[in-house]
């Protein structure tokens, strides 16, 4: 394992982070940067690519000191899923290894929480967006019932710290900050662990 294209993934988004720009043109440069760094399948560490055979694992890969950004590597086991959930801030998936099939949501017209439309289905070196102007609620699920599969995700905060929701069948919000699974390294921007 070479830790060079996460180096220079890492330098590239922080570039982009001056001066501040609207979103869309800020999604477009990052995204061809994660393009990038998801085309191989090389560099990422072996303990941070670890699966739970209970539920997925969320590691930091890295946080921006002033918090613009941060870097996670979702792993999942065979068959995981998260709950169905949003992020609150843009957000960058790239697939890396395997295959995960995202499932928007959204509120209809009685303020229901309904699936929108059919399910995509990423696989290495696709990257798809999210954020609160393109659509934040989903539910993401190992399309493998056999195999481990990894994504990596860009978010534009520190999202181990974000006070986002998980929703119930009804659509009703339930509060939720979900820290990262290194945890037995110290971690600065891990917020959740640390009292209010």
């Amino acid at each position: 394992m070479t830790p060079t294209p996460l180096r220079d993934f890492v330098t590239a988004v922080t570039r982009e982070m001056d001066p501040p720009r609207p979103e869309a043109e800020l999604l477009t440069a990052v995204r061809g940067h994660l393009e990038a760094l998801v085309a191989r399948d090389d560099w990422l560490p072996d303990e941070l690519a670890q699966p739970d055979p209970r539920h997925y694992r969320q590691y930091l890969l890295h946080a921006d000191p002033l918090e613009r950004f941060s870097v996670v590597s979702f792993v999942w086991g065979p068959g995981q899923q998260t709950p169905v959930h949003d992020h609150t801030v843009w957000g960058l998936i790239g697939m890396l290894r395997g295959e995960e099939l995202s499932q928007p949501y959204g509120f209809d017209a009685q303020g229901r929480l309904r699936p929108q439309g059919a399910a995509l289905r990423l696989r290495p070196g696709q990257v798809e967006a999210v954020s609160p102007t393109l659509g934040d609620i989903h539910q993401v699920r190992n399309a493998h019932d056999d195999r481990v599969s990894i994504s990596v995700h860009v978010y534009g905060a520190n999202i181990g710290a974000v006070k986002r929701s998980v929703y119930a069948a009804d659509g009703s919000p339930k509060p939720f900050v979900s820290g990262y699974s290194n945890d037995w390294l110290p971690n600065l921007w891990d917020r959740s662990r640390q009292p209010a």
